[in-house]
């Protein structure tokens, strides 16, 4: 299968990024709605133990100037995912004035979305290929929630992307095949409960992503 790079998201204990050792990326979330948000203090004293060559990812939802300049004085951090409904001109304006690689989650849910894709592909660094989340959810992403994989086989952007919504270890391997991806994103699907990482099934996922 060759080697998939691992992003696991929505860390929030010492255990769990121990755990996370094999992924190449590991994501902190700061969004109050969702059951792994954490606070500055808490993601910075995790922060500083990630070891050299493993990216810090920060997840941030639709976020202002204000508190992106607050988050990054506060965590030392290598990417920002932006996860709401940021404009491409939003994600290059953040791109331009943090300097920080910007990764762009785009939901998807059928083949009328797809076009939202080429146009991200333009600004940000990197996609985040993910299942639209339910109409009404809280969350935008971390609802375990997968879309057509076949929608994207073979699908190609000048830019790397990553897969996520409602992988697992039981399915991991199966998506990497429909789909190509080089690159995947886990949170739920490494929890025993929302927001509680697993180290087993985290240990499982990377055996089973290749």
């Amino acid at each position: 299968m060759g080697k998939t790079r691992v992003k696991i998201c929505g860390l929030t204990r010492p255990a769990d990024l121990v755990a996370a050792r094999g992924a190449a990326y590991v994501g902190f979330v700061f969004f109050a709605k969702s059951p792994r948000n954490l606070s500055h203090d808490a993601a910075a004293a995790l922060a500083v133990t990630v070891p050299a060559g493993q990216c810090k990812v920060a997840l941030t939802v639709d976020a202002t100037d204000a508190t992106l300049d607050a988050l990054l004085s506060a965590v030392p951090i290598d990417m920002l995912q932006l996860h709401g409904h940021e404009s491409p001109a939003r994600v290059a304006d953040v791109k331009a004035r943090f300097g920080l690689p910007v990764m762009k989650a785009v939901g998807i849910a059928g083949s009328d979305d797809l076009a939202l894709l080429d146009d991200y592909a333009r600004v940000a660094d990197q996609l985040l290929v993910d299942a639209k989340p339910p109409r009404g959810s809280a969350l935008p992403g971390g609802n375990g929630l997968s879309f057509d994989w076949r929608l994207i086989a073979g699908r190609r952007w000048p830019v790397p992307w990553m897969l996520a919504g409602g992988l697992t270890p039981e399915n991991v391997a199966e998506a990497v095949r429909l789909t190509g991806a080089r690159q995947i994103d886990v949170s739920s699907g490494v929890e025993s409960a929302p927001g509680l990482k697993d180290a087993t099934r985290i240990a499982a996922f990377l055996d089973a992503a290749g």
